[in-house]
């Protein structure tokens, strides 16, 4: 596969996968401890398979993947309540990672937690998305592969972004024509703009927006040029990265407080606290002074390097 020709020095190739491999290898966990009693639990282990194989499965590029070069995920859907007529509240934890150059570390790419997913589910009811009919015949039916395939089209987009310059904007698309097909009840929220600053609409939205074209440069400056360069160079490796915080830190000035940049920033703090501990003091100083004003929640951390 042309997309990633750096990971066949990656891993030993135990075999050759078939040329409509699948691209995605995720683990799905399915949590029902707050759902009442009454209900039967079983239904959620049929679920935790029927998703499973629905995000594994299912071919979302016309891409031949190695099998080691399959994306690693891990959705957690955690059931919060049980709104009757098999109707369910849940929250979403979305986690995607990707390899580095030569190396057997694997960077986090997405972290994010959306608390937005409403669903109706039967037992062994097929898990089933259509992207030319995403409401389906059922809209919370259908939200559930509705909201899946569009975390899945992020993922690919980001992974796809980290190794060529725009490379994901094909899967940003995508998200962004579900957001815009999406499923319509009462009941179902996280796909329209006004219900929330930081939901699925807002997150493709920054994605297909030219206002937010730097993020895209620094996806691909924080991987590509930063740490797929630490194994050879690691100040090379470290000039990529504090790129790309440059261009985060224009970013948020013409764009303050968007959406984009704490997707982008979340769940990577620790990788950038190890990747800046070695930079030397005008380095670090500049890139704690960005960091603290980028991902707020996180300063004490960043502070640690001065």
């Amino acid at each position: 596969m042309l997309k990633k020709p750096i990971l066949f020095f990656l891993f030993i190739i135990i075999g050759v996968s078939s040329a409509q491999s699948q691209e995605i290898q995720a683990r799905f966990t399915v949590l029902a401890s707050k759902v009442s009693t009454q209900v039967n639990k079983n239904i959620f282990q049929t679920l935790q398979t029927a998703v499973t194989n629905f995000v594994n499965n299912r071919k979302w590029t016309t891409d031949a993947f190695q099998t080691n070069e399959k994306i690693q995920c891990n959705f957690l859907l955690n059931i919060e309540q049980e709104l009757g007529n098999n109707l369910y509240k849940a929250k979403l934890t979305i986690q995607a990672a990707r390899p580095i150059f030569s190396t057997t570390y694997d960077s986090p790419i997405i972290n994010f937690l959306d608390d937005d997913v409403v669903f109706r589910y039967q037992e062994f009811q097929p898990i089933e998305f259509n992207e030319n009919r995403v409401q389906g015949n059922d809209p919370a039916a259908a939200n559930l592969p509705a909201v899946l395939a569009y975390y899945v089209n992020i993922i690919l987009g980001f992974d796809y972004g980290s190794f060529a310059l725009r490379g994901g904007d094909t899967y940003f698309k995508k998200a962004w024509n579900i957001v815009n097909n999406a499923p319509e009840s009462r009941d179902i929220t996280g796909w329209r703009s006004f219900e929330n600053l930081r939901n699925r609409y807002w997150l493709a939205e920054n994605l297909n927006n030219n206002r937010f074209a730097l993020m895209h440069d620094a996806l691909y400056a924080y991987y590509r040029q930063g740490m797929d360069r630490f194994y050879e160079n690691e100040q090379q490796g470290r000039e990529g990265i504090s790129n790309c915080l440059n261009l985060l830190n224009t970013l948020n000035s013409e764009n303050p407080n968007s959406m984009i940049l704490q997707f982008f920033l979340q769940g990577k703090s620790s990788e950038l606290v190890k990747v800046f501990s070695k930079a030397d003091s005008n380095m670090k100083t500049r890139v704690v002074d960005i960091l603290s004003k980028l991902d707020i929640t996180n300063s004490a951390a960043y502070k640690e390097l001065k």
